[in-house]
């Protein structure tokens, strides 16, 4: 201090001067120094936004807009923080080499306007319900204009619900009825409402709201029961009519879609339904569908791939649980593999051949590599080692505690890193507890997510998740004797799912004629041994 009071005195004009420009330095430094700070926090963050869009998206290429509405599939039409699934679905997925015909997207957006217009609280919808709980033979042609309804109940669990749901909503696409959903159940706690502008949930007023859950064959107005009975012509219409679709459906309750019994429904203003599979491919059977069908799915396989990704987006409560483990345990993975398993045995839990036909599948398919042994070393130790995540659902914990064991005991052949992760295991399947459902969809999501699946055979949990992500699956045959079937697993050719209790015949075909020849892209399934039905694209002969 005192040296600068010296110079002062000396020569004060110099003084101020060389003050001046030492402050005018040092401004300059500080306005680098925060001009610097400010671009690296901005290269910061554009930096860890390209890097989360390459993760989430599996791909470099994180400049490519991401297309939300999935070309064309989905509307614009809702506000995205209602429904944070329905518009980010896209940045968890790899691009999607399926895309939707024009004449779907076109279809679908004239269904929303038909639901605005026939659904819950609409003069229409009040008109249609308002004599319904009547017993009144005319009521049928006293009924509203355009406005027909199919009434969706749930029943069984939630991989058998979400199939049926989308097959009651294809035959409403082809019938142009408006359909409703069950809401007993806990369905609004899963899934958001789909169609713009209004809603898909069956008022509680419904005036057959304290009867639907009765229904069953038994029921006299059941239709394979009217038409065993021959209780059912074209000249009294009945004002409602209930389609049994169950596994213990007769080939008179499976018949319903035929083109003869169409022109009789297509009367009935009213249907309630019962299903449990998936009957998307008997559709096919019915040449005034057909011709539809296939304009609307020029490529047959993505039936399910379609409708599934236009109405099941999860709630913000599931959607956070498959963010947060996706985020935790799939992202930072080179490659990702989804195993389901489904138990269909008297003596349920942990079964060893199970377990061994899991390892043998992912092994012998190159899904997962083998283990080193004290005589063979790790073989590639030239290159990266990949880490692989493993997700996987079961209601029982052993399978993934057995398998991530084996990968942390011993290194593998390939030296790549295998991580195991299991989001829940609750032993007992708990249908209709909110939670429990809510941990199942979120499950079935992840499964989705993957790049490739192992699922277990008839099982409509892994059907739903495969099929939803676009994935062919490799599929476990179903066990017999306790002994590991050999082969342990096949490769789908077809990523829809399995119709497991279809009609024995088609429409036009004489009984007992085998319904897998009567159109040559609606098949046997690969998983279920000469039996069941799904849809193929290619025409190839019987697999």
């Amino acid at each position: 201090m005192s040296v600068y009071i010296i110079n002062y005195f000396k020569s004060p004009i110099k003084f101020l001067w060389d003050l001046s420009m030492k402050m005018k330095l040092l401004l300059t430094v500080g306005t680098c120094l925060v001009l610097w700070s400010v671009m690296l926090v901005s290269f910061s963050n554009v930096f860890k936004h390209h890097l989360l869009g390459a993760i989430v998206n599996g791909s470099n290429d994180s400049d490519k807009p991401r297309d939300k509405l999935l070309e064309g599939l989905l509307t614009a039409d809702f506000d995205e923080d209602s429904c944070l699934s329905r518009y980010q679905s896209s940045l968890y997925r790899k691009p999607s080499p399926y895309k939707p015909s024009q004449y779907l997207v076109s279809k679908l957006r004239s269904y929303e306007k038909l639901h605005q217009r026939c659904g819950p609280d609409t003069e229409a919808y009040k008109q249609a319900t308002k004599n319904l709980g009547h017993d009144d033979e005319n009521y049928a042609n006293k009924s509203v204009g355009e406005c027909k309804y199919i009434v969706w109940v749930a029943v069984y669990g939630l991989g058998n619900r979400i199939l049926t749901l989308a097959s009651v909503f294809l035959y409403a696409l082809l019938t142009e009825r408006v359909v409703l959903v069950d809401q007993s159940k806990d369905i609004s706690d899963l899934f958001c409402e789909p169609f713009p502008g209004t809603s898909w949930l069956l008022p509680n007023e419904f005036p057959l709201m304290n009867q639907i859950d009765g229904y069953d064959k038994g029921y006299s107005r059941c239709y394979g029961t009217m038409l065993k009975n021959q209780t059912i012509n074209s000249t009294s219409i009945p004002p409602h009519l209930y389609l049994h679709i169950l596994h213990d459906s007769r080939d008179e309750d499976k018949m319903f879609f035929c083109q003869k019994d169409q022109t009789m429904m297509n009367k009935v203003p009213w249907l309630i339904v019962k299903a449990n599979v998936y009957f998307v491919p008997s559709l096919w059977f019915n040449p005034t569908f057909q011709t539809e069908l296939m304009k609307l799915f020029p490529q047959k396989e993505t039936v399910f791939y379609h409708l599934a990704r236009y109405l099941f987006h999860p709630t913000n409560q599931v959607w956070g649980m498959v963010t947060r483990s996706y985020d935790a345990y799939l992202s930072r993975a080179d490659e990702t593999l989804g195993i389901q398993v489904r138990v269909f045995s008297r003596r349920a839990g942990y079964l060893q051949h199970v377990m061994n036909q899991i390892v043998a599948c992912t092994q012998r398919e190159k899904l997962l590599p083998g283990l080193a042994t004290h005589e063979s070393q790790v073989t590639n130790t030239s290159r990266s080692k990949k880490l692989k995540a493993v997700l996987v659902t079961s209601l029982y914990p052993e399978y993934s505690n057995n398998l991530k064991n084996m990968y942390w005991e011993r290194p593998t052949s390939t030296g790549d890193i295998i991580e195991v992760y299991q989001p829940s295991g609750e032993r007992f399947q708990q249908t209709d507890k909110k939670l429990h459902d809510q941990k199942a969809l979120a499950e079935m999501y992840l499964l989705s997510l993957t790049d490739n699946t192992v699922t277990s055979a008839r099982s409509t949990f892994g059907y739903v998740a495969h099929s939803l992500g676009g994935l062919k699956p490799w599929l476990l045959y179903q066990p017999t004797r306790g002994k590991t079937p050999d082969p342990p697993c096949v490769r789908a050719v077809s990523m829809e799912p399995c119709f497991l209790t279809p009609p024995t015949h088609g429409c036009g075909a004489k009984k007992r004629t085998n319904s897998a020849k009567v159109v040559p892209f609606v098949r046997h399934c690969e998983d279920l041994w000469h039996d069941g039905l799904k849809l193929f694209d290619d025409t190839k002969d019987e697999l």
